[in-house]
């Protein structure tokens, strides 16, 4: 039997597949505000990690501080066999991208605002985090893209991000993947990313009203592709007797 956990930032984008799999709210027992659910699937089970909301501001706790502390809290106390970043996210018309298509992180996770001149510190700031050998194998399975997913905690681009995102060869654009995919990388967990796309981030329209106008489209097509995410990567680890 296999775990599979999903760590999600917004509740917008949870909320399909919280109800879909009929999950079950969990004490989390601290301060922090992560949200934690609860499903049987099949004989397997799954976790659903939910940043939660901010107590000052009263909105969902999006960008990498929220989403370390979602992983590490599902990590430590349900020790999935597998995490999948799972969310919504910027794409490109240059890279053939529209509303809605689903990408799968592959072959790494990049940061592209986390800019720091150093030796060494430089390297350490983009990241070029590990995705699960599998992940490949699991985009051809749900029939997704497969693209660099690229991190920042901010939901526009200013110039200095785009020359960034070209550089490390960026295909798609959110606020959380990377600084899961470190929290696994630490513990040893296998990492995948799932994004499906609300905006085109070099389309004119401003990305705040792309983003806005396409949530739940993009969130609909997330609970949609899930599931079958979740399947194909318990039946991977069960095959492999991980």
């Amino acid at each position: 039997m296999a775990t599979i956990a999903l760590v999600i930032a917004m509740r917008a984008e949870a909320a399909p597949l919280i109800e879909e799999l009929g999950a079950i709210p969990q004490p989390v027992g601290s301060s922090i505000p992560t949200q934690v659910f609860i499903a049987t699937h099949g004989s397997d089970t799954v976790v659903i990690g939910v940043n939660g909301v901010d107590p000052v501001h009263g909105v969902d706790l999006v960008g990498t501080e929220p989403a370390v502390l979602t992983t590490m809290q599902v990590i430590e106390r349900w020790k999935p066999d597998v995490v999948i970043s799972a969310g919504t996210a910027g794409g490109w018309s240059r890279s053939a991208a529209e509303i809605g298509d689903v990408f799968v992180g592959w072959p790494h996770i990049v940061r592209h605002d986390r800019r720091i001149g150093i030796e060494r510190f430089h390297e350490y700031g983009i990241g070029s985090h590990p995705v699960w050998d599998r992940s490949e194998d699991l985009a051809a399975a749900l029939g997704a893209r497969k693209g660099i997913v690229t991190t920042s905690n901010s939901l526009d681009e200013s110039e200095i991000d785009r020359e960034w995102i070209l550089s490390l060869n960026g295909e798609v654009k959110e606020m959380e993947a990377a600084a899961v995919a470190w929290v696994c990388a630490l513990s040893g967990t296998p990492f995948v990313a799932i994004k499906t796309i609300t905006d085109l981030v070099d389309h004119p329209t401003p990305t705040a009203d792309q983003f806005l106008a396409n949530l739940n489209t993009a969130s609909t097509r997330l609970s949609e592709i899930l599931p079958e995410a979740i399947r194909w990567c318990a039946e991977s680890v069960n095959s492999a007797g991980y």
